[in-house]
């Protein structure tokens, strides 16, 4: 699909198309990167996803003792 840039008050910007937005599934918030020739739109992650599952299996690794780390448990070394 061919889209031109369109003159937006000071700024530049592309119209998406309403079955675009669909068929992306695009929210409100989104994510813009940019690299060398293109543009890629997507939602914006939401801050710590994904953060529980990772504990969970941290935990369940048993790599979620975090003794060293403790300075009141170090002081007492």
């Amino acid at each position: 699909m061919r889209v031109a840039l369109v003159q937006i008050g000071n700024s530049r910007g592309v119209r998406l198309p309403k079955s675009v937005i669909e068929q992306a599934a695009l929210k409100e918030d989104l994510e813009l990167e940019v690299t060398e020739g293109a543009v890629t739109i997507r939602n914006a992650r939401t801050v710590r996803q994904g953060w529980a599952e990772a504990a969970l299996a941290c935990s369940r690794a048993g790599e979620d003792a975090f003794g060293e780390w403790d300075s009141a448990t170090s002081a007492r070394l």
